[in-house]
């Protein structure tokens, strides 16, 4: 849904963030089409079940799960998986990633932790650290896992788009927009993050620019709609106190919103 769903758009994991990018650790990439999904799954489920200690197959079988919105049924096989296979990274990265995208962001945190390793440190999954932490309302721990990230992939735009919504979330918005235009000039960035750019521009009542932003990759007509739900919620009184609400309240599901964090 390219759609904005201005309610959950600060919400950095939906999306794009926790699990549907080709940049995710490990071997689940869950931006898999729907579709090829749904006609592997069966047969992913049969290799799974004749040998459900085949890490490969159990993680492409999760793979499909997610792409197919059964993210409980997805986080279940990771997690025994993962209990088979306590001491690998991958394993434990796509497993925490999916108990976030289910909303266990406590489990999510502690399986991450677990997954990175200070001697052999991984970019994306200091990410995903960071986006549970945001999810959980601690900001300045999160831009501390942004801030890690980005020394060890300095300049990443997918990491910095996150970093850029982790400002929103804290209303620090000139902050965010500076970094989300540092990112968007990267040749690197995708139209994820552009749109979150577009998002913070919305949040300061810039529409219009806001709009000109969405326009490149979403249209004239599908910009205006997303900018139109935007300005219509930011007029209404305690707007960043009901945004703040649905964002802790839903778990986010993956690609339910256009202007979500870009990467893991």
């Amino acid at each position: 849904m390219r759609r904005l769903a201005v309610a959950g758009a600060l919400a950095l994991m939906a999306s794009g963030c926790l699990s549907r990018t080709p940049l995710t650790t490990g071997s689940i990439d869950a931006s898999t089409p729907a579709d090829t999904a749904r006609r592997d799954v069966g047969r992913l489920a049969a290799r799974y079940e004749k040998d459900p200690a085949d890490i490969g197959v159990a993680m492409a079988y999760a793979q499909a799960l997610r792409a197919t919105d059964q993210g409980p049924q997805a986080a279940a096989v990771l997690q025994q998986t993962a209990l088979r296979n306590p001491k690998n990274p991958a394993v434990l990265a796509a497993y925490g990633k999916s108990l976030a995208e289910i909303g266990r962001f406590g489990e999510a945190a502690e399986v991450l932790r677990n997954a990175h390793s200070p001697a052999s440190p991984d970019w994306r999954v200091l990410s995903a650290q960071g986006a549970v932490a945001d999810q959980m309302g601690d900001h300045p721990q999160a831009q501390r896992y942004y801030e890690a990230a980005l020394r060890i992939v300095p300049g990443e735009p997918a990491v910095m788009s996150n970093l850029g919504l982790s400002y929103a979330l804290a209303k620090r918005l000139p902050e965010a927009e500076a970094t989300l235009r540092q990112a968007t000039a990267d040749p690197r960035a995708d139209g994820r993050v552009r749109q979150n750019l577009a998002l913070v521009l919305g949040l300061q009542g810039r529409f219009g620019e806001a709009e000109q932003v969405l326009t490149r990759d979403l249209g004239p007509a599908e910009a205006a709609q997303n900018v139109a739900a935007l300005r219509a919620t930011m007029s209404q009184p305690n707007a960043w106190k009901a945004m703040r609400s649905a964002e802790k309240a839903a778990p986010p599901r993956a690609g339910a919103s256009a202007m979500a964090a870009s990467a893991m």
